[in-house]
């Protein structure tokens, strides 16, 4: 292994005897510590803050990219396009009802849907001890 992954003091095998392992899943969606499961990880509806208020973690190595917002157009797109598409066959209503209707759907499903797939995103990188990729030269 190399020495820098070893050193690393985010990695998530060097907590094994300190915090039990979290579900990832669970505690993105609850946005919580990804180390320990009780402190908070958002400040905020979006912003991560600088460290877990529980176990101390520091949330530096927490950088999602745009990862969850991938997630999020895909899959709030299939759900709002499949219900206009329905609405439209089965009822063919006017354009102001799907302005109505789905545009607020939409902004409350990607607000909510976003934060879930950071956390979720988040607490997979602290488990799987993901860091940005390095070209090293043996």
């Amino acid at each position: 292994m190399n020495s820098e992954q070893d050193k690393s003091p985010n990695a998530s095998n060097d907590d094994g005897a300190l915090f039990a392992p979290v579900d990832p899943f669970k505690v993105g969606l609850q946005g919580c510590c990804p180390r320990c499961g009780h402190g908070k990880l958002f400040d905020g509806l979006l912003s991560i803050k600088p460290r877990c208020s529980a176990c101390d973690l520091d949330y530096a190595f927490a950088d999602a990219g745009d990862g969850p917002a991938v997630f999020v157009i895909l899959i709030v797109g299939f759900i709002v396009i499949g219900l206009v598409l329905w609405m439209q066959i089965n009822y063919a209503p006017p354009i102001w009802v799907y302005i109505v209707l789905f545009a607020p759907l939409t902004i409350i499903l990607s607000l909510l849907s976003l934060r879930w797939c950071k956390g979720i995103l988040i607490a997979l990188q602290y488990r799987n001890n993901a860091s940005e990729g390095r070209i090293t030269r043996d």
